[in-house]
This record gives C-alpha cells, sequence and structure tokens, in this order.
C-alpha cells in the first residue's frame, strides 16, 4: 500500500476493527518514511455470480430463489427452517466453489436434487415434479420408483 502523501511503499498498521457488521476491516497505517497516518479497508472481493437459466436469459444470482423452492418443497413436512437454511447455504459454498461468473440453472437445480433427498424424501419429489417437469404419471412414478430402490431396506 503505497503512502497517499509521499508515495513511500511500506506502512505499518496501528490499529484494526471490523467495519460494515464484519464485512470489512479498517486499518489505521503508519507511512514508514513521513510518519504520517491514513485509513484503509480491507474487503472480500466477491465474485459477482450471474445465473444462465434454460432460455438463454441471464439474470444475477439470487439466493431467496432457491430458499423458497426448497421451503415450497418442504411445505407441511417435518423440515425445520434452520435445516432448509443449512442446505442452501451447502449449495451455495458448492455454488461459489466452482469460480465460475456464469451458473446454469440446470447446476443449481441438480445441486438442490442432490441435497433435498437426504432432507426429506417427500420435498425431494416434489421438488423434483417441478425442476424436472413431469410430463405424465408415468415419468412422476420412474422417480419415486427410482428413490425407492435407493432406499435402504
Amino acid at each position: 500500500m503505497n503512502c497517499p502523501f509521499c508515495s513511500h511503499h511500506e506502512s505499518k498498521v496501528v490499529d484494526s476493527r471490523p467495519t460494515d457488521e464484519g464485512q470489512a476491516i479498517r486499518r489505521r497505517r503508519e507511512c514508514i518514511l513521513c510518519s504520517k497516518r491514513f485509513t484503509t479497508y480491507e474487503k472480500v472481493d466477491e465474485i459477482p455470480l450471474i445465473v444462465v437459466k434454460k432460455n438463454g436469459n441471464r439474470e444475477p444470482y439470487n439466493r431467496n430463489k432457491i430458499l423458497n423452492g426448497v421451503i415450497r418443497s418442504c411445505e407441511k413436512r417435518p423440515v425445520s427452517l434452520r435445516d432448509i437454511e443449512q442446505l442452501v447455504d451447502g449449495i451455495e459454498k458448492q455454488i461459489y466453489n466452482t469460480m465460475e461468473r456464469e451458473i446454469t440453472t440446470e447446476l443449481i437445480g441438480n445441486l438442490v436434487i442432490d441435497k433435498i433427498k437426504y432432507l426429506d424424501e417427500v420435498a425431494y419429489v416434489r421438488f423434483a415434479s417441478v425442476y424436472r417437469e413431469f410430463k405424465d404419471i408415468n415419468t412422476f412414478m420412474d422417480e419415486v420408483k427410482k428413490i425407492l430402490s435407493e432406499k435402504p431396506q
């Protein structure tokens, strides 16, 4: 960090404290050469994430869309909001760990499908019926049979 007064490249940190509810750190620095003090802010550089929809449209990533979809799937089921939020946190972590700037709704849907089946089987079938757009009762039954075959006896 160059000093804003003399442009010297070395400074020492005199004081650090969190700001913006812990989302940034405010640092008071002192230039080694001129001894003048200045303030810097350090914050995580978040990658703006764009979601590519099935029709090719792009929109900013919105965690609430995943959360609302899972909540709807778990409606009237014995699943706590805490469990749902943990599921969405895990999905979101996987999304950001891909380090991609654009992510498809297909990938997001597959991540939800993979995790929700361990949360609640009925919620899984509900989510899958909307996400996979079952065309008839046979495709729905195939999905249910798939769940039953994976379930340990």
